[in-house]
């Protein structure tokens, strides 16, 4: 199976996935922002959750990719279908994972 290296279409300021990248996810996901205008602000709920997480004796640490897929979810750029898979994919694919399929 060949695997899909992000030829999902960006046009017109509207995003679709209908085949989501599974390799090249931090490439596509900084191009979707950067064609947006789009970039992560950390606000009071993620200071919140990170106290939570600390206070529950969790090590949860994101990156720029985890947090920019989470600003494109809050600026309606895609929904949270898109945000899970994209987060996702880009975990399996940080992590080295193959998927089944």
């Amino acid at each position: 199976m060949a695997q899909n290296i992000g030829k999902n279409s960006i046009m017109n300021k509207e995003i679709t996935i209908a085949d989501p990248p599974t390799i090249g996810v931090a490439t596509f996901v900084a191009d979707v922002a950067r064609r947006h205008g789009v970039s992560y602000v950390r606000g009071s709920n993620d200071a919140l959750a990170d106290f939570i997480t600390q206070f529950s004796d969790d090590d949860v640490v994101t990156d720029g990719t985890e947090d920019l897929i989470v600003a494109l979810k809050r600026s309606k750029i895609i929904d949270g279908s898109q945000m899970v898979t994209l987060l996702g994919n880009y975990m399996d694919e940080a992590k080295h994972v193959r998927s089944i399929r």
